[in-house]
């Protein structure tokens, strides 16, 4: 049996010291497989930003052992961190963070700029993440051009350009209306099935978690429950 994509294993997190310290996270046992597309919910002060951050690479724990792809994350220095956010990483953020003056097209070049791709071969496969999320044709367009939910489909191609292993969504319908709510979902349903992408979504909404097929619970920096589901939502609209 092959090696879980993501490995947690006791892990913790505490900010600050003595009287003052806060205990975001407190022991988290979780694996994730590759292909699995997994929500993890709870209250506001769960740990879901903490462990969102820690399998984001974007910060580390303060105890226990975090394995993505078998290797060790915490034994590598913030150099290296970066390099796997660069080559293995997506993200999709509630707040689209798109480049207000740059065209849909070079916000999706971004992430291949810093990677040193040739210009040719940057223009090709951005061009090609744009027709994967349904935009063909509006790479000229700058975010103000576009409506939320294009916005957010450029920032799910951003996110795809680099082919990562594991794509991160932190709230991703959290700015947006409930039909463009569901053509995003269902557009990240199509990736995880005809893809293969693992996908691994924060979401305080519950009808937002029922596209995943797992829905973790966290409470007070633990999981209070692990449950798989049967999405019972198709994937209609996703192209």
């Amino acid at each position: 049996m092959s090696a879980p994509l993501i490995a947690l294993s006791n892990v913790t997190r505490c900010f600050g010291h003595g009287a003052a310290a806060f205990q975001a996270l407190r022991g988290v046992d979780l694996s994730i497989g590759a292909g699995e597309f997994v929500a993890i919910m709870g209250p506001s002060g769960s740990g879901k930003s903490s462990l969102m951050n820690i399998l984001g690479c974007l910060d580390t724990p303060s105890g226990g052992s975090y394995r993505f792809q078998g290797l060790e994350v915490a034994q590598l220095d913030r150099d290296q961190r970066a390099l796997l956010r660069r080559h293995a990483l997506g993200f999709i953020f509630q707040g689209f963070n798109l480049l207000a003056r740059t065209s849909a097209q070079e916000n999706v070049e971004l992430p291949l700029l810093y990677r040193g791709e040739p210009a040719s071969r940057r223009r090709l496969l951005a061009r090609e993440a744009l027709a994967a999320v349904g935009l063909e044709g509006w790479g000229h367009h700058t975010p103000a051009e576009l409506s939320g939910g294009q916005q957010q489909r450029v920032a799910i191609a951003r996110a795809l350009v680099t082919e990562p292993s594991l794509l991160l969504a932190d709230e991703p319908t959290g700015n947006l209306d409930t039909e463009r709510s569901r053509e995003i979902m269902a557009l990240l349903v199509a990736l995880n099935r005809d893809k293969g992408l693992t996908v691994v979504m924060v979401t305080h909404e519950a009808d937002m978690a029922e596209y995943a097929h797992r829905i973790v619970r966290l409470v007070d920096g633990r999981i209070a429950s692990d449950i798989r589901t049967t999405p019972s939502v198709c994937s209609e609209g996703a192209h």
